[in-house]
Order: structure tokens, then C-alpha cells, then sequence
């Protein structure tokens, strides 16, 4: 489903998706509440949803559709020098989010993805607007559980997540089975009641463990 105020970024979405084989757009929704409100009557796997649009944005729309048991995967649509709150539908429930010109490849790879269950963390474009935004976001509202549950091994594998770094990439970084990397996200997402790994991309951010603009480790 595509949700964006502009009908011309509707449409090239629509026609990029629309020569996939596997891919085939159900729905479209000019704002957050046209969406929920579409969503009612019209099952969807993926949301590509805008951030700024009237009535309701796009950061409310993915808390309002990621509260819903059994809900379609939210991916952000954003661009670079504005949408900070992009972030914050990721901490609202999102899957990730994209640049409004992703490449073609790009786009259909990434609604793949989250539709595979993984979220659209990794590329490099996402550790700057995660740099960028995490400077300007409100405190969380939701208390979250103490990093000092997690392991040394466990707390560098968040790190290396949070800064974009792949399964695969961690798991030469360390040393490590991609086996086991997978492994110890699972635990790292159990122990700090975390859903997924953008949800612990944003954990690391606002925990002080990865620091904006700063070199990590």
C-alpha cells in the first residue's frame, strides 16, 4: 500500500512495484487517516508511508497500524534534510525507512526485506539520517530496560548493528559465525524487550551506546 500526499511520488512508486512479478500494489492513501481507514477493508503486507502529509503524518499513522495485532509492515518514506521524525516512527514501530529517491532496486529490495521480517537498517544512507536525527528527538516515553543485561559479546553486536553493519559484516568484524550473530541479536532483542533490529538500532542510540557523529566501539 502507498501512502503519500503527492500523486506524482504515488504513481512512480506504483509503476517501479507494479512490474515486479511478486509485488502488486492493493491500495493507496493520500494521508495517515485515509490509510487506517483503507487498512479496514483492504489486507496489505507493506506500507510505504510518507512522514509530512495533512491530517494525520505518517510517525502516528505507524503507532496507530503497528498497535494492531497482525498489522502490515510500515516502511518511512523520508527525505535527507527534513524529516527527522522519521525516527520516531521507527521507535513508533516501523520497519525502517527510505529515501523518497531510493533507487528502483533499491525500493523493491527493501520491501522484500521487511516483508521477509528483517528491517531496512543496514545501508549507509540510514546510519546518516540516524546520526542526523538522533541529536533532535524527544526522550522516549517508553522506559527501556538497562543495557547491563546484555553480555560484552552481546552489547558489540548491538553496536555493530546500530551502526548499519550486516549479519554477514558483523559477523567477520568479530570473528564470528553468522550463526551466532543471529543468535545473539535474538538475545539481545529478548533481553531488552526490543521487536526487532530497528527497534535496537534506536535502543542503542538513545542509550548513549552509539553516539551521533562520533566514532563507536
Amino acid at each position: 500500500m502507498l501512502v503519500d500526499d503527492q500523486e506524482l511520488v504515488r504513481t512512480g512508486f506504483r509503476m517501479v512495484l507494479g512490474a515486479q512479478p511478486d509485488i502488486k500494489v492493493v491500495g493507496e492513501a493520500a494521508d495517515g487517516a485515509a490509510a487506517i481507514e483503507t487498512l479496514g477493508t483492504t489486507e496489505a503486507d507493506v506500507v510505504l508511508m510518507d512522514v509530512r502529509m495533512p491530517r494525520m503524518d505518517g510517525v502516528e499513522a505507524a503507532r496507530l497500524i503497528c498497535s494492531r495485532p497482525g498489522a502490515p509492515k510500515v516502511l518511512i518514506l523520508t527525505t535527507f534534510d527534513l524529516d527527522e521524525y522519521a525516527f520516531a516512527a521507527i521507535r513508533a514501530g516501523a520497519s525502517g525507512f527510505l529515501l523518497k529517491d531510493v533507487p528502483p532496486a533499491e525500493l523493491v529490495s527493501a520491501i522484500r526485506s521487511v516483508h521477509a521480517g528483517d528491517a531496512v537498517v543496514a545501508p549507509s544512507t540510514t546510519r546518516r539520517l540516524l546520526d542526523r536525527f538522533a541529536v533532535h528527538l524527544p526522550a522516549s516515553e517508553t522506559p527501556r530496560r538497562d543495557a547491563d543485561v546484555l553480555t560484552v559479546r552481546e552489547r558489540e553486536v548491538l553496536i555493530h548493528v546500530a551502526r548499519g553493519l550486516s549479519n554477514t559484516e558483523i559477523a567477520k568484524e568479530l570473528q564470528l559465525a553468522e550463526a551466532t550473530v543471529k543468535t545473539h541479536l535474538g538475545r539481545i532483542l529478548a533481553k531488552l524487550g526490543l521487536r526487532d533490529r530497528a527497534q535496537a538500532v534506536v535502543y542503542a542510540y538513545e542509550s548513549g551506546l552509539v553516539a551521533p557523529d562520533r566514532p563507536n566501539g
